[in-house]
């Protein structure tokens, strides 16, 4: 006789947790309706795992538990990932939109802007959400992997702003032309030093490109300021997400750029997340 959903269930669950795998219960749970379909109800699942699971499900179950063992990311494996109510395609192509990168949201939409630049965009999750935010603007997206580029492409045409967004191959502002209000990114900004102490689901599973500049974690803050000013409109504003630990050294970076209203912004852990500048605006004879 096949077992009860919900036994398999809690075997699934425990066995995450022998794994060292924190919320084994949330991913299974995860991983299980991923199983029975995206689209299944909260009410027909808990009526489905009341009985034995159909083989098919059964199946998949099993082999998306394998991969949580060897510690693939839950949105990796389900295929995508909730960011600012939004549901975006996700692949080991590009890095899992985080919770921490809304703080970038909520900065830009703070500020007036029509026409934004996006620097490595990786799946397109700043530069879709604000263009779904904000009717009426157009957006240029930036990334040097075709195969982000590719991910970031699903993802404009499913939230439906494909018609407002070039999406183009570059290494940060390189072949660029034409000036912009925002120019914002979520670039690579981990030290080397510290990619040996992050999660496997991140160091092994991750592209190595989006995590890491090497070195100090600042070089791409140091060619983004060296190349995005000139592209920003007089008054425009350049920002980017940081690590917890970096504000005031991205912000003499800006400072050395030439940008005024330099600012730190914080998380919703009061953690520095933000760093903003602005243009100034040519001045008058």
């Amino acid at each position: 006789m096949s077992p009860l959903g919900n036994d398999v269930l809690k075997a699934a669950a425990a066995r995450l947790g022998d794994a060292g795998i924190e919320n084994g219960q949330g991913d299974a749970l995860a991983l299980m309706t991923h199983a029975f379909g995206r689209d299944v109800s909260r009410l027909a699942l808990r009526e489905a795992l009341a009985g034995a699971l159909p083989p098919d499900v059964a199946a998949r179950f099993e082999a998306a538990i394998s991969a949580r063992l060897i510690r693939q990311p839950v949105s990796q494996i389900i295929g995508r990932r909730a960011f600012w109510n939004r549901e975006f395609i996700v692949t080991p192509d590009v890095l899992d939109p985080r919770p921490e990168t809304e703080t970038l949201i909520a900065e830009a939409l703070e500020l007036p802007f029509n026409r934004f630049l996006d620097l490595g965009t990786g799946s397109g999750a700043i530069a879709i959400t604000l263009l779904d935010e904000r009717a009426g603007a157009t957006g240029v997206a930036t990334d040097i992997s075709p195969a982000a580029l590719a991910v970031a492409r699903r993802n404009a045409a499913a939230i439906g702003v494909a018609d407002r967004l070039d999406l183009v191959q570059s290494d940060w502002c390189a072949g660029l032309t034409g000036t912009f209000d925002l120019i914002l990114s979520n670039p690579p900004y981990i030290a080397a030093a510290e990619m040996p102490s992050l999660s496997p689901e991140v160091r092994d599973w991750e592209p190595h490109l989006a995590l890491t500049p090497g070195g100090d974690g600042l070089d791409a803050y140091r060619a983004i300021c060296a190349s995005a000013p000139a592209h920003l409109a007089p008054d425009g504003w350049l920002m980017v997400e940081v690590g917890w630990q970096q504000g005031p050294a991205v912000a003499e970076i800006f400072g050395a750029a030439g940008l005024e209203d330099v600012a730190t912004r914080p998380d919703l852990g009061n953690r520095d997340r933000v760093v903003r500048g602005r243009k100034p605006a040519t001045h008058q004879p």
